[in-house]
C-alpha cells in the first residue's frame, strides 16, 4: 500500500489528518468506535445492505464501520475502506487481519481526487468522513461514479455545533480562558461544514445525485468512556475544545482543563458523561 503525499486540493487536510488527528483517533481508537457506533449503526440500517454487494466506505478511520459492513455484505461480498490517515489505515488493516475477514481491502487514498472503477459499488458509506473536503460537490461527484446506475449513497454527519452540547458545552467553558482566531467560512473543510440541511441538498444536487433524504438523529452519547477526568481528557484532546487548544500557550491549560471539567461534571451519571448530539443520516440515488 502506497503512502497518499499531501497534495492537491486537500493537501491540508491529508496534513492534517497524518500529523495531528489521526495519531489522537488512534489513541483513544475504542473510545471514539463506542462512542460513535450509536450513529453509525443506525446509517448502516437506513443503506439497506444486503449479502453480496460491494460497499465504499469513506473516511474509515481505524476501520470498525468497514469491518461491521463487512460483515452485512458476508463473504460474497466485498468493502473497501478509504481514508487520507495512513495511519489509520494501517490500524484496518491490523484490525480485519485480526478478525479474519477476507472480504475487506484498505486503501490511503483521497475520496475527493482518488479515480475508482466507473460502476464498481453499490453503496457509498461513511460514518463522519464526507465533512473535510475543499470542494464537497467536486468530491461527491466523483465518488458518484464509482457507484453503478441505481447505486445508493448514505452517510452521517454533525449537525450544527449548537446543536450538539456535547462539543458546545465544553468549548464554551474552554473559551473563558482562550481566543479563538475568526471562525471559518460555513462550507470550510470541518465537522461542521454539513451542518446546514440546505447545503447538503445543494452540494448532492450538483454533484448528481436523486432522492436525497435526511433524517434527523438526536442521540445521548456516552462522552470519552464515560468516566468524569477521563471525559474530560477526550474533550481536551479532541474535537473543537482541543483544535482551540493546540495553539493556545500551555501556561492556560490547567484552567481550562479545570473549565472543561467543571462543565461537564452535571452530565456525569452512573452510566457515564452523558451528552446530547445531533446529526444528519443522509441517503440518495445515483
Amino acid at each position: 500500500m502506497g503512502t497518499l503525499e499531501p497534495t492537491g486540493p486537500n493537501a491540508e487536510q491529508i496534513r492534517y489528518w497524518n500529523e495531528t488527528a489521526g495519531p489522537k483517533w488512534i489513541a483513544f481508537q475504542s473510545l471514539l468506535d463506542a462512542q460513535l457506533r450509536p450513529l453509525g449503526r443506525p446509517t448502516m440500517d437506513r443503506a439497506r445492505i444486503a449479502p453480496g454487494e460491494r460497499v465504499l466506505d469513506v473516511g474509515c478511520g481505524c476501520g470498525d464501520t468497514t469491518l461491521e459492513l463487512a460483515r452485512r455484505v458476508g463473504p460474497e461480498g466485498a468493502v473497501v475502506g478509504i481514508d487520507v490517515s495512513a495511519g489509520m489505515v494501517g490500524r484496518g488493516i491490523e484490525a480485519a487481519r485480526a478478525a479474519g475477514l477476507a472480504n475487506v481491502r484498505f486503501e490511503n487514498v483521497d475520496a475527493q481526487t482518488h479515480r475508482f472503477p466507473d460502476g464498481t459499488f453499490d453503496l457509498i458509506f461513511s460514518r463522519f468522513g464526507v465533512m473535510f473536503f475543499a470542494d464537497a460537490t467536486a468530491a461527491f461527484a466523483n465518488l458518484r461514479l464509482a457507484l453503478h446506475p441505481g447505486g445508493r449513497l448514505a452517510f452521517i454527519c454533525w449537525q450544527a455545533l449548537a446543536e450538539n452540547p456535547w462539543l458546545a458545552v465544553p468549548l464554551a467553558a474552554a473559551l473563558r480562558h482562550l481566543t479563538l482566531p475568526p471562525p471559518p467560512a460555513p462550507d470550510a473543510p470541518g465537522p461542521f461544514s454539513l451542518g446546514d440541511p440546505d447545503r447538503i441538498r445543494g452540494v448532492l444536487a450538483r454533484a448528481g445525485f436523486e432522492r436525497v433524504d435526511l433524517e434527523e438523529v438526536r442521540e445521548t452519547l456516552t462522552i470519552g468512556g464515560g468516566v468524569l477526568d477521563q471525559a474530560a481528557e477526550f474533550i481536551l484532546q479532541m474535537g473543537p475544545t482541543g483544535a482551540a487548544l493546540r495553539d493556545a500557550d500551555p501556561a492556560v491549560r490547567p484552567a481550562v482543563a479545570a473549565a472543561v471539567r467543571d462543565a461537564i461534571a452535571p452530565f456525569h451519571t452512573p452510566a457515564g458523561v452523558r451528552m446530547a448530539s445531533a446529526a444528519w443520516i443522509v441517503t440518495a440515488a445515483s
